[in-house]
Parts: C-alpha cells; structure tokens; sequence
C-alpha cells in the first residue's frame, strides 16, 4: 500500500493524537482515583433516567442499574465479605451481569466472570485458582453447578440467583434475590472501598498449559482498553451499541459494556448472537455501532440477502477477527449509499499491556504504530521458533522483525505506568512464561502475546497466526493441552496431540486431534458423549485423526507441526480421518468427497 507523504504523515500524526488523549484520559481517573464504578455513578447523576441496556424488551435505566447494583454491595457487605475477596459469577447475558460485578466492585470484591460454557472440571479449577469466597450462580446453571459444587471448600458461600417462585433452591444456597429484596438502594456510606490500582475483575484466557487462566483486571486495564476504543474510533456518548457477544469476555463484558459504564452511551444485550435478528434488532433498537467477532461477520455473510441488510444506521462496527478476505465484501454488503460502514478491528490480548486498533479502516490491518516516534507506543515484533521461543542474536538479546517479516508481537513492560505495566494472571507461575527478559536491552521486559504479525513500511500490521498450542474456534481460545488431557482420560489413557487446522469458509482453526490406536479399538462416539460431559461444544474436535505412532520432538514433546501442516487434505493424509456429522451426532469417515462438500458450501461447520 502506497499513500501520498500528506496523507500518511496525517494518518500518523492523527494516532499519536488520539493515543496521547487515550493516556492522559487515563492518567487523570488514575490521579483522581476514580474507578469504574465512580465513572459509573457520574453518569447515574448526570442523566439517570437513561437507557443504560436493552435487552428482551426491557430498558434498564441508569438508576435502576445503579439500584441494583447498590443492593448487591449491601447484601455482601452485611454478609462479612471484605475489600479483596473474590466472587465468581456464573450467569447468562443480561444487564443484571453488570450490575451484579459493578455492585460487588463498590464493595470492593473482586468478580472471577465465568465462562458459561464450562462444566466439571474446568469449571471447579476457574473456582479454585482465583480462590473465590463465594459463588453467584443463576437458575439456568443450577445443574452444572451443583455437580460440582462438593469439591469446593465447605466455606464457599453459594448465593443462587433468579430462581422462580416456585423453584426449589438447592440445599445450602442463599437465596440472592430474597437478599437483594432486603437491602438498600443507596450507596454505600463511609469511604470508597476499593482504588483505581486494585484489582476488580478476573477473566478467563486459555494458554498453552491447559486449563483456563484467570487474568487480572481493575480500572486501570479496563479504563484504557475503553478510553483506547472511544477515543481512537469516531463514537459519542448519544451512540447506541449492539453487543451480542458473551459478557464474560474482554470483547463483550469490558469493550462492549463499557460504553455504557465509562461513557455513557446505551447498548442492546442478547443472550447469544443470531445471524437473522443482528440487522433486525440493529433496526428495532436504531443502533449506530455494533460490535463483531470474525464469526459473527462469516454469519451475517453466509445469511441470505434481504432489504434489512442496508436499512440500518450502524456507521461502525468494532471487533477482532474479520478476515481480509471478505472484509471489503462485508462492508459493501451492508452498507447503503447514504450510510458506508466503517470498521475498526483491533488487536489485543485480554492479559496483555499492548493493544492496538485500525482506526481509518484500512482493509485487513488490525493496528497501526506511527513510524514517525514509534517510541511513544513500544510495541515490536520479534523472531521466534516454531514452538514460540525468542531467537537471540550474539549479543543474547531478541532480534527485531524487518517490514514484511513475520514475528511475535510483543509490549515493551514498564512497571505502575497505567497503559504499559503488565499485571498477569492469578497463578504467578503462568505469568512468569509470559514475560521476556533482556529484548532489546539489558534489564528490560516485555510480554510475548504468542500472536504472529507482520508489519508493513508503514506500520500497520496484519495478524498471521497463534504460536503455542492455543487456537482459536467459535470465538473462544482453545487450550490444547487441556483438550488432550480430557481424550487421554477417557480413551485409557491413549496419547494424543490436539491442533487447529483451517476449514474452507471458516473462522478461525478446528479441532482436530491424533489418537495413537493401532489397534483399531476405541469407539468415537462413545468418545464424543464423554467428551461431551467435560468440554464445551467449541472445545471438542471436529476432526479425529487414528494413527499408528506419535512422533516425539526431541525434548519429549508431542511434534504437531507435522499434522498441523496437513491439515485436513485427505490426499496427503495417510492415516484415517473421521469428521464430527452434526445431522447424525457421530463421527463418520471424513474422505475427499467431503472435503469438496465443505469446500464448495454444502456442508457447514
């Protein structure tokens, strides 16, 4: 891409603008000491007879979410639970999940956000490993929870939540909303309970370790992501937002739903996304701004034409993921000749200190970094082995990527600095594999995203792929490893490797795992209905591949890059592949035919 010198040094110079407005945005709530919460309540004063959310034909005010949320710190509060202590909240999309985590940070509690997908297992351990003193759990998540609620210690309170009338409440669960009902609506009295530097959320990321990680998040992380989306993209506090995606997530809970807790504007929740009501409700609810996975964008796609695609008034669209390919078609699509849609994609990990977005809309770029005083916003990439490992030159330090080169992508860590600290996950261990030392210089830090980029001369980047044995499908991170050990345990103990590969007209990478089983003798299906108990639907493979020997890296590792290279194409494969049919609910052998049938359209995944 060639632009004119005006035009380029306008666009640079308009970034380095609007970052510095992002950090001295930031710097004055961290000065001022104000946390969500407080930002929150200035809106309550200012207009709180405005629509804060929308959601199945309900609007909720600004005062009554902050009526709901004063009544949650109230009841915990009286219940003994002090400033630092964790709650994990399980529970659906609705704007009471926001009132519910805002009313628990007011008393200065810590919410672990739950991922409502996850059962057994990986839901104990996300309990467990941010040491939650209690657990808020709505009716729909009654069954999941109370499966596993004994391997929890006998002090973990269990507070159930929008139980019917009629509904029995599980033995030894308190009944919130009989709390709730007790308490006040007012603010809380005394002094604030908790500080912009304090942790105020945990969410959940998967790694290359297994089971979920919780990543720590207070005002400052959650300030700058939204500071960094209003301020680099053209929004107002009058915009309307529609977010359908999961409010446990960096993308729905924080990016989504600060607009309204940080600016003010009002925004329309969903439970679950649907490719047929998006444009609908976007209609019904006259949104100007909608939000997106790359998924989400591939769905509205695939959907058939009708007239409500461009009689809408979204003008932006915010998110991560659209693939290059269909961005431009995306945008034509569902664009009118008075309204063109202008998408901003950005780039960032929920635990990282270095996020980036495409604030002019250049096509396929998920960041740009001015290369006029790229010091100001120290982000690089660096070369990296196939497992993700910094290459070093003599001199023991990371070598930097030239324009065009491929590398990590990597933020420069400098300590209580409110954009640039890295504050890492609750288990200190997993944060120690995230930080390299000595990149460029000697003593200094930086936090390795795993994510490979590459940058063109003029700074925007574009993402390639993940490193590591993470991938990403049905807009949520996979851990392969915590995939392997549930296949493992269920097939007696067989090794296995689980990677990603790419489906035609997908998003993101698939789950397929090798199964060492020379003899021929385990039962998929069976497999799948155990797998089914313990993993989420996006988490089991949709491709199994049987084979006859694991090879082995020379550390003992199980080499994937191998398989991973393969893919699914059956004419290179040697080995049986079986391919998950969701019409039959089984696996069946996957051969070329089918392979055609995914490629031209007829089956979807």
């Amino acid at each position: 891409m060639i632009l004119p010198r005006f035009l380029y040094l306008s666009v640079c110079f308009s970034g380095l603008s609007r970052y510095l407005q992002v950090l001295l945005r930031v710097r004055s709530f961290q000065k001022k000491n104000w946390t969500v919460p407080t930002v929150f309540e200035s809106y309550v004063k200012a207009h709180p007879n405005k629509i804060a959310f929308i959601f199945e034909g309900r609007e909720w005010t600004f005062k009554e979410i902050d009526d709901f949320s004063n009544r949650v710190a109230h009841a915990f509060e009286e219940a003994g639970f002090l400033p630092g202590d964790t709650v994990a909240l399980l529970l659906d999309n609705r704007p009471e999940y926001v009132a519910i985590w805002i009313g628990l940070a007011k008393a200065g509690l810590v919410t672990a956000l739950i991922n409502s997908n996850l059962r057994d297992k990986p839901l104990i351990h996300c309990i467990q490993i941010a040491e939650c003193k209690a657990v808020i759990y709505g009716a729909d998540f009654c069954e999941a929870f109370v499966a596993v609620r004994d391997q929890l210690a006998p002090s973990v309170k269990q507070y159930a939540f929008d139980f019917k009338k009629d509904a029995s409440i599980p033995f030894g669960s308190l009944n919130l909303d009989t709390l709730m009902g007790e308490a006040s609506t007012s603010p809380l009295s005394g002094p604030q309970r908790a500080n912009y530097n304090d942790k105020m959320l945990y969410i959940y990321t998967s790694g290359t370790t297994g089971l979920p990680k919780a990543v720590s998040g207070g005002a400052v992380k959650f300030s700058f992501i939204k500071n960094a989306h209003i301020l680099l993209i053209p929004m107002m506090s009058d915009d309307i937002v529609y977010d359908p995606l999961p409010l446990y997530h960096t993308a729905g809970g924080m990016v989504g739903a600060g607009q309204v807790l940080l600016f003010g504007c009002t925004a329309v929740l969903r439970k679950k996304f649907s490719a047929s009501a998006f444009w609908k409700e976007a209609i019904q609810h006259q949104c100007t701004v909608a939000q997106y996975i790359g998924e989400t964008c591939r769905y509205l796609l695939a959907a058939e034409a009708r007239p409500d695609d461009k009689n809408h008034k979204v003008r932006l669209m915010f998110g991560n993921g659209l693939r290059p390919q269909i961005w431009e078609e995306f945008v034509n699509r569902f664009s009118s000749p008075t309204n063109r849609v202008q998408i901003a994609e950005f780039y960032g990990a929920t635990e990282g200190n270095a996020n980036i977005i495409n604030f002019d809309g250049t096509v396929g770029a998920v960041g740009f970094v001015s290369m006029i005083a790229p010091s100001v916003y120290p982000v690089a990439l660096i070369k990296v082995t196939e497992d993700g490992e910094p290459i070093r030159g003599e001199d023991g330090l990371c070598i930097r990527c030239k324009p065009g080169e491929p590398g990590m992508f990597v933020g420069m860590i400098l300590k209580n600095h409110p954009i640039r600290d890295f504050h890492g996950y609750a288990d200190p261990n997993a944060t120690k594999k995230k930080v390299a030392v000595d990149v460029f210089k000697r003593g200094d830090a930086a936090f390795l995203s795993g994510d490979i980029l590459e940058m063109d001369e003029l700074g925007y980047l574009f993402f390639k792929d993940r490193t590591g044995d993470t991938f990403r499908w049905r807009g949520e991170n996979v851990s392969t490893s915590e995939v392997e050990a549930v296949i493992s345990n269920e097939a007696a103990l067989k090794d296995c490797c689980v990677y990603g590969v790419e489906v035609p007209g997908a998003e993101g990478r698939a789950g397929m795992a090798a199964i060492l089983d020379p003899e021929r003798a385990l039962d998929l299906n069976d497999l799948h209905t155990k797998m089914s108990k313990v993993l989420p639907s996006y988490a089991r493979p949709l491709f199994i591949r049987i084979v006859n020997v694991i090879d082995l890296t020379g550390t003992y590792k199980l080499r994937k890059v191998d398989y991973q290279k393969e893919g699914i194409d059956v004419t290179k494969i040697k080995d049986q592949v079986y391919f998950f049919e969701a019409s039959s609910q089984s696996y069946v052998p996957f051969t070329s035919a089918l392979l055609e049938q995914l490629k031209s359209g007829k089956i979807r995944v």
